[in-house]
């Protein structure tokens, strides 16, 4: 294989998973660029029983509905609800689905501590059903979700006094993008469009007609005529028609091309890329599967920056890379606070930042963190195994750390630098722990 093509198959790898390991670059060097990206794109066909099984065993709540979960402690519903996905982000062999199922929970953010339990459902049966298929799909779910409605108060929304959050974020941070050409009427328009839109019992979506105002209104240049009271439930699809009419719209096409560019190409997409992706959401009828297909191609990707892993990805691309023994991730959750990102707990709607400038200066809580991981040797919560780094000469265990860490393309100067460390002292259990922290602390692994 030459060597430029093996770069770029090494680059598909970092962009399509949560952190490379020496097991993903070798399946994707011997299937080849277009076969590796397809295995991740169909997703379901990728045997992920025993990823899910652990879920199942460790995180039952995850399974429940909003009304079971209303009488749970509010506390355990939250430590679950944070907890599965670093394990699944980690462990499961289906991590392109895993990077969407991150990027479309910041693009439709809620925060735990206002929803609550809600947000269980919210994350199974929208993100998780729809990270991989149609935007159009994705959106609507979003917008019957209970913990949505509460998140951004549409269940306070009446005829009388409309609430504008939802109508407003639901074109700026969900469609349109803040340039996407449209107005403030056309937000207070949408919030009367959108009332009755409301959640009942314990966390239910439903559409009450007795709060909904039923007078004419024009979003965006289409005119809803007024209605009746004694349409009764049928007045929700004023609600349905312009949610069509926001997903067909050409801003959605390139707002959405440009985020998904972003989150898996580059932080300064250009134009024609934009345009480009755009073309294929609008010929797709948004599917995101086309659009990940279209965008990580062998011209674009070698020619992508780098970008910064983000606390969560860090932690994540650490735990594969070290690949210990898992009783328990309750100490890893809880280092996601320390790192700065705890799960579901951005509480504005637009999600955790996705930029460098943001991110930046936490570098000492992850050399922290390095640490910690490096030495866990716990039969109650993780366990680092040093084993098959001492099996061998130090020289053989900086081949290791390099194919597990690094994919293989370990820069020579982080090299020279774990071997003069390993090399300083005693091969021993707690110099290799320390030399694995160090690995991890590498500028080189701060990136994908």
């Amino acid at each position: 294989m030459r060597e430029s093509e093996d770069s770029t198959i090494s680059r598909l790898v970092r962009r399509v998973t949560l952190g490379v390991t020496a097991g993903d670059v070798n399946l994707a060097r011997s299937l080849g660029f277009e076969s590796y990206l397809n295995q991740q794109l169909n997703y379901q066909r990728i045997d992920d029983s025993v990823c899910e099984a652990f879920v199942a065993e460790k995180w039952p709540l995850l399974a429940q509905t909003s009304d079971q979960l209303f009488s749970a402690n509010a506390g355990t519903v939250k430590s679950q609800l944070q907890e599965a996905p670093i394990y699944r982000a980690a462990f499961s062999q289906r991590q392109l689905y895993h990077r969407m199922v991150e990027l479309w929970s910041d693009h439709f953010n809620q925060d735990v501590d206002k929803v609550g339990y809600l947000l269980v459902a919210d994350q199974r049966d929208v993100i998780r059903q729809h990270a991989m298929g149609k935007f159009p799909d994705l959106l609507k779910a979003s917008a019957h979700s209970a913990s949505m409605m509460v998140y951004l108060d549409q269940n306070t929304s009446r005829g009388t006094a409309p609430n504008q959050n939802y109508a407003r974020e639901i074109m700026e941070l969900h469609t349109l993008g803040v340039d996407g050409g449209y107005t403030q009427d056309d937000v207070a328009e949408l919030s009367r469009v959108l009332t009755g839109w409301t959640v009942t019992g314990r966390g239910q979506f439903v559409f009450n007609p007795a709060i909904h105002d039923w007078g004419q209104k024009t979003v965006l240049g289409v005119t809803i005529p007024a209605g009746s009271p004694s349409q009764g439930a049928d007045g929700i699809k004023e609600g349905e028609q312009m949610l069509d009419v926001l997903v067909h719209h050409p801003s959605c096409a390139k707002f959405i091309a440009a985020t998904m560019l972003r989150w898996l190409l580059t932080p300064t997409p250009s134009d024609d890329q934009v345009a480009t992706i755009a073309g294929v959401y609008r010929a797709t009828g948004g599917d995101i599967k086309a659009m990940i297909r279209a965008m990580l191609n062998d011209e674009w990707l070698p020619a992508a920056p780098m970008k910064l892993k983000r606390p969560f990805h860090f932690l994540v691309s650490s735990l594969r890379s070290t690949n210990p023994s898992v009783a328990s991730v309750t100490a890893m959750n809880s280092q996601l606070n320390v790192l700065g990102q705890p799960i579901y707990t951005w509480d504005t709607p637009d999600g955790f930042p996705d930029k460098i400038e943001y991110w930046s200066g936490n570098l000492v809580p992850r050399w922290n963190f390095a640490n910690v991981l490096a030495n866990l040797n716990s039969a109650t919560s993780l366990a680092v195994d040093t084993s098959a780094y001492r099996a061998g000469s130090p020289d053989n265990a900086i081949d290791l750390l390099d194919q597990n860490f690094f994919g293989g393309e370990m820069p020579a100067a982080t090299r020279a630098a774990l071997t003069s460390y390993l090399k300083a002292g005693t091969f021993t259990d707690q110099r290799v722990r320390e030399t694995i922290g160090l690995a991890i602390s590498a500028n080189a692994f701060q990136w994908y």
